[in-house]
């Protein structure tokens, strides 16, 4: 398995390649905010072709390379449908405009071919099974996409702004909500294997065990005691 992660653009997003092996067929996941070049220089490093981008939530610092990445490549794009306004409108995912000089940056709009995310689907990609789970709470349609574990490398969790090391993402924003963010954390996060590795959308990598002890919102949760938003900051755009 080849995993190859590197941080984009003003908000620092997590944008990951994922492939068998070096030299093979990957997915792309969440290319955000100035995230094409860094796309291109690992598929360059590591010889590999994609065959589609999938995407764990609609906000702009994680799709706003979506259209220049399909188009040079000629793949499709999979987002869940009640994100999917927001690859058109970014500011409508935000609450506010994000700013006329980076505006000027960005490619606004979707690649030629979209496909639609929906809960519970797998999706058999590069020689590769990525399981979908919706996650609402950040956004109306965020999911997250998860690999089983396969002889010496355990399961991972690409988790996008659902969970962070030590803390979860923000639901401040248009389509974010405390209560279907917790409810996601119960139901997606914690039936997951202590030894899961977790890739969120900001930030370094985890595991479930370690979020299980150790954050505060993961923690009150499993306790079923709901989550203080005072407990720990929230990040994500």
């Amino acid at each position: 398995m080849l995993i190859a992660g590197f941080p984009a653009g003003a908000w620092g997003t997590n944008c990951y390649l994922v492939a068998p092996a070096a030299g093979e067929e990957c997915v792309i996941i969440d290319p955000g905010h100035q995230a094409a070049e860094g796309v291109e220089e690992t598929l360059k490093k590591h010889r590999l072709k994609p065959v589609a981008v999938v995407l764990t939530h609609g906000h702009i610092d994680h799709v706003a390379s979506v259209v220049p990445v399909c188009g040079a490549h000629g793949v499709p794009a999979w987002i869940h449908p009640e994100d999917r306004y927001m690859m058109t409108d970014p500011s409508m995912g935000l609450g506010r405009s994000i700013g006329m000089p980076l505006m000027g940056e960005l490619t606004v709009g979707e690649p030629d071919d979209v496909k639609e995310l929906t809960d519970g689907a797998k999706l058999e990609l590069a020689g590769l099974e990525l399981s979908v789970a919706h996650a609402p709470g950040h956004t109306k349609g965020s999911v997250t996409f998860g690999l089983p574990e396969a002889a010496d490398i355990p399961p991972i969790f690409f988790s996008g702004d659902l969970l962070f090391a030590g803390s979860i993402g923000r639901t401040d924003l248009p389509g974010g909500d405390m209560a279907e963010m917790l409810d996601s954390l119960a139901r997606v996060c914690l039936p997951l294997d202590d030894s899961t590795v977790v890739l969120s959308g900001h930030g370094s990598q985890t595991t479930i065990g370690q979020e299980r002890a150790t954050n505060p919102y993961l923690r009150q949760v499993a306790a079923g005691l709901g989550a203080d938003p005072t407990s720990a900051p929230r990040r994500g755009m």
